[in-house]
């Protein structure tokens, strides 16, 4: 059973890992969808001919999100080409980890932009489009670690905990106008993004995830199609920690 079929969804920072998952679990469940990416036009493309052979249409749009304008114009063409938003996720981040006393204001300042300015710009722009619709799904990927906080990660841990409060206020104001806003919070998940990490530490984070393993793109990505889907109809406002027990 295809749970999206006749959806239409913009995916942020969807050109690898997580946000790719996602793109890609959402094709295979019938939805339409458009991307964005930052660096890698080859990938992006690569990404669109993959998704299309599930019969879906799909675009990619090199958008920077943490940008206002950028986010503007993006929805703009996202609206021309595919005439209707039902789910957003905001997945775009990256980390600049650093113990605060060698945290630059850089550091700290892309950070923040990044992965939280750009839930706002994304926002900002797709809710006048569901208001008109009186419905969608807005997923914002956060983090377990903007629950716990993580030593080193003062920056990455403030603005995935910024994202949870954003998207509980965001409920609120459109829980009327049938607009769920959900919050996903990924656990330790191999990426790029974990990729460097050495062993002895992953091994470290193994021994207190309950399910002993890390989880795969793949685990986010089918919780996110739950959440797009109309199987969670009656649920906004709500945080769902994808991390194996780690976070409980």
């Amino acid at each position: 059973m295809k749970l999206l079929e006749g959806k239409t969804a913009l995916i942020t920072g969807a050109s690898r890992g997580i946000g790719q998952a996602i793109a890609q679990q959402f094709a295979a469940h019938g939805a339409h969808v458009a991307f964005t990416y930052l660096a890698s036009a080859e990938k992006a493309a690569a990404l669109e001919k993959e998704l299309r052979q599930q019969g879906v249409k799909a675009m990619g749009f090199r958008s920077d999100a943490s940008s206002y304008a950028e986010a503007e114009k993006l929805v703009d063409e996202v609206l021309k080409e595919f005439q209707i938003l039902d789910v957003v996720v905001n997945n775009a981040g990256i980390t600049r980890d650093n113990l605060i006393l060698r945290m630059s204001e850089q550091q700290w300042d892309e950070v923040l932009t990044t992965n939280l300015k750009s839930v706002f710009n994304i926002c900002k722009q797709v809710v006048r489009t569901m208001m008109k619709n009186r419905g969608g799904s807005i997923i914002n990927v956060s983090s377990v670690v903007g629950l716990t906080g993580n030593a080193g990660q003062t920056n990455y841990a403030a603005s995935k905990a910024g994202m949870i409060g954003f998207t509980k206020s965001l409920a609120k104001e459109l829980g009327s106008r049938n607009i769920r806003c959900n919050v996903v919070a990924p656990g330790f998940i191999e990426t790029d993004m974990t990729a460097g990490l050495n062993e002895e530490v992953k091994a470290q984070y193994i021994k207190n995830i309950p399910l002993g393993r890390y989880g795969s793109p793949d685990d986010v990505a089918r919780v996110c199609v739950f959440l797009a889907s109309d199987l969670s109809a009656y649920v906004s406002g709500q945080v769902i920690s994808v991390c194996g027990g780690l976070h409980t």
